[in-house]
């Protein structure tokens, strides 16, 4: 075993974070927090993993949930094809697999949603296979253990860094050593102000040693982040709003939101009019901004009063919702923050 595994093997055992839902647990539920890990933070995690598995407490009750079900318990955690991936997965594996989550890189590695690291991931922690990660924060402490530079992110860079995960993995203890990556790069060897003073390897750190911490991984060129309006259209009648489920493709892909009044499609009047709303009384509410992985969303809500309900209410893919019902659905986080405010202000309003 090399030294930096051992090192690093020790310090997870008295230091690494310990008594996560997940550790110790069986495949399914290990497979579950590394779809949940991907681009989210344990703290946010956590609670959604667990009222995830107070619901679906199986692979098979996974299975055969419906995709809104899935999608509304995965409501505010962001990138929502993890959740569609997730649940198509478990269908699979309850088809072909038995209900049984398979135990092979190669079939893990087959299910959507999984790509080689998760999957490696997976058989390390859950069958304590002798496999390698390189997730986001395994790439960063190992370019910087190994004084790789250049940008994680090209095809060269990346065959370096998974040949040193190869050649740096213990025969044994792999779990553990796994588990001591994902802490290293979370809580000391972090992007910025990393706690080199307490890192066990930083003897044989390059980036260390030469005063390159800083300078990697190599950071990727800035780019200028494209900025889009949209208009949220929230159409009330009394405590009920109308939402549009979207479509399955794209953002916030099979989730419910409020219409949007989109370039082209006329003046407020004229869309009421198609849509034979009657409005009753309108407010705009704060702009506020979305921030999504590669772009702004600025959001212009207005709050739009009809005076009843249309005839062609319960149209499909579209519905009336009491707010507090909405609140449960599956809905994107910009739409959870605006009926927060509505049912929070119904509720100061009616203790007046």
């Amino acid at each position: 075993m090399s030294d930096f595994a051992s090192v690093l093997i020790t310090w997870q055992r008295e230091h690494g974070r310990h008594g996560l839902p997940w550790q110790g647990a069986e495949a399914y539920r290990v497979w579950l927090s590394e779809i949940m890990l991907q681009q989210t933070q344990v703290a946010t995690v956590i609670p959604y993993y667990q009222r995830f598995i107070v619901s679906f407490p199986t692979i098979a009750a996974l299975a055969v949930a419906s995709e809104e079900q899935v999608l509304a318990h995965w409501s505010g955690l962001g990138y929502y094809a993890r959740g569609r991936n997730l649940h198509r997965a478990a269908q699979i594996v309850a088809a072909e697999h038995g209900g049984k989550f398979p135990s092979q890189f190669e079939q893990v590695l087959a299910l959507p949603g999984i790509g080689r690291s998760t999957a490696a991931a997976i058989c390390a922690l859950a069958f304590q296979q002798r496999r390698a990660i390189l997730d986001g924060n395994v790439r960063r402490v190992l370019a910087r253990y190994c004084g790789i530079s250049g940008s994680p992110a090209s095809k060269s860079v990346e065959q370096l860094l998974w040949q040193q995960a190869e050649a740096l993995l213990p025969e044994r203890d792999v779990a553990a050593y796994t588990q001591a990556l994902m802490d290293m790069g979370a809580t000391l060897c972090t992007r910025s102000r990393p706690r080199c003073d307490s890192c066990p390897v930083q003897r044989g750190c390059v980036a260390h040693q030469t005063g390159r911490v800083a300078d990697l991984p190599t950071p990727r060129q800035r780019k200028v982040v494209p900025e889009r309006h949209a208009t949220f259209l929230l159409a009330m009648h009394g405590r009920q709003i109308w939402l549009e489920r979207r479509d399955p493709t794209g953002i916030w892909g099979g989730l419910w939101c409020m219409p949007q009044l989109e370039e082209g499609d006329g003046t407020l009047a004229e869309y009421a009019q198609r849509r034979g709303w009657q409005i009753d009384g309108q407010a705009a509410l704060p702009i506020f901004t979305h921030v999504f992985t590669h772009f702004k969303l600025h959001i212009t809500p207005l709050l739009l009063n009809l005076a009843e309900k249309p005839l062609t209410a319960q149209q499909s893919g579209s519905k009336w919702l009491d707010v507090d019902e909405a609140l449960g659905a599956a809905i994107p986080a910009p739409v959870r923050k605006l009926l927060a405010n509505i049912r929070f202000a119904g509720d100061a309003e009616s203790a007046r």
